[in-house]
């Protein structure tokens, strides 16, 4: 173990992308999770056998960010076959990914707290950061503990950390539009102490909490053990809104609603406005991640079309499937399901419910109806297309329809298509 005293060690961190080790990483990630069924299937918009048709979003499943992620954490083991391989948490909110890593034997270290599974990192161990980033303090105690590190953090994430910093900086409060028990969020936050730790935030979930902020801002609250109520583990260390909202930024978790996020930057602005007579103590960046905004416009747009039923696949855990799942449910039957298993029978459907935060059984005649049925499927960034065809041909095997002859149609449209 290494020495906890004297000066802070440079951090150890390791390039795992070499060309020799690449090439056979991409092959086996494109063997484990990519779908030639899935492709053909979102080429024709509409893709129909019989009496039943499935329509793919044009946009879903893994991002830039997250296929960079799982590359870089399949290369690791590459790279350090022998080596003790630990990861922070997990890679990405997806359990079919998470499990075939701890098939590779990477271990998952706890991510909510640090503890005595961090004091054992030797300089031999290497860490694995995952998409969302980490809080400063488990860096900070990695590079201690003098363990090499290889960062998979989305660079969207890092263009977050970066403006809170400057936040900090400039002496401008945080207002964080987030989940503030989310991985990425507390990696945020963590930056938005700044530098030198002086720095203050505060974090916010719906546009209730965002009013109640705004009621603060204008003036027309005092009671600070209200606040502190409200905004309970979703404050700075010593924050005092009697003295730090006079200045502040908002910044968000990159895979929050986008209309929400715009909503609570207005209700802010205008509430400092109200304040100040102007806007000069207000500063704004949009944070939402381009794949995440691509995804929920995609599913807008598929919204358009008829469709009997929505099934969104994905891990329930991971934000931005749940904020599909949100668009979804307001115009027609949405499921939010984690594989195919789900798809129970053509009468029930297992499903995570979003109010009652918990898994459910729904009884449905939507797949068991005689007639003509249109079934949309979409993803959140995490869900790896693998899973999305085995959920295609899920609902053909319960509307009959083989696995066989579902491959079979694939294969003469991909045909015709070349």
């Amino acid at each position: 173990m290494t020495a906890t005293t004297g000066k802070k060690p440079k951090p150890r961190r390791v390039n795992v992308r070499k060309p020799e080790v690449m090439e056979r990483v991409e092959a086996e990630v494109a063997e484990h999770y990519r779908s030639n069924l899935v492709e053909v299937v979102r080429s024709q918009g509409l893709f129909t056998i019989g009496n039943t048709s499935v329509t793919l979003a044009k946009q879903f499943g893994f991002c830039y960010g997250v296929e960079r992620a799982i590359d870089l954490a399949y290369a690791s083991r590459r790279v350090f076959p022998e080596s003790r391989i630990f990861l922070i948490g997990e890679i990405i909110h997806n359990q079919e990914v998470n499990r075939q890593l701890t098939e590779m034997g990477i271990v998952s270290l706890p991510w909510q707290e640090m503890g005595e599974h961090y004091d054992e990192l030797t300089p031999e161990d290497v860490v694995i950061v995952p998409a969302f980033g980490a809080p400063v303090a488990f860096m900070d105690k990695i590079e201690r503990q003098g363990a090499q590190t290889v960062d998979t953090t989305c660079g969207d994430v890092m263009k977050v950390w970066r403006r809170v910093r400057g936040f900090a900086k400039d002496g401008v409060t945080s207002i964080i539009h987030g989940k503030a028990s989310h991985e990425e969020t507390k990696a945020t936050a963590s930056r938005a102490l700044g530098d030198d730790k002086t720095g203050h935030y505060v974090v916010i979930l719906t546009t209730e909490d965002a009013e109640f902020l705004c009621e603060w801002i204008r003036g027309e609250h005092a009671d600070t053990e209200a606040f502190y109520a409200r905004f309970p583990d979703a404050l700075s260390e010593g924050f005092d809104p009697t003295v730090h909202l006079d200045r502040v930024g908002v910044a968000n978790q990159t895979t929050m609603l986008k209309s929400e996020t715009e909503d609570i930057q207005k209700r802010i602005e205008a509430a400092m406005e109200a304040r100040d007579g102007n806007t000069e103590k207000f500063f704004v960046f949009d944070t939402i991640c381009g794949a995440t905004q691509e995804r929920q416009d995609a599913l807008f747009e598929m919204l358009k079309h008829k469709m009997d039923a929505l099934l969104v696949v994905g891990g329930y855990n991971s934000s931005n499937t749940a904020h599909l799942v949100e668009i979804g449910e307001k115009e027609l039957p949405t499921f939010f399901i984690r594989t195919s298993d789900c798809l129970q029978s053509l009468e029930e459907i297992i499903h995570f419910d979003l109010h009652q935060k918990t898994e459910v059984s729904s009884k449905t005649s939507i797949l068991a109806q005689d007639e003509k049925i249109i079934v949309g499927i979409t993803a959140g960034a995490s869900c790896p297309n693998n899973l999305i065809e085995e959920t295609i041909l899920r609902v053909f095997d319960l509307r009959g329809i083989s696995a066989e002859d579902v491959q079979s149609e694939c294969q003469k449209l991909a045909a015709e298509a070349s």
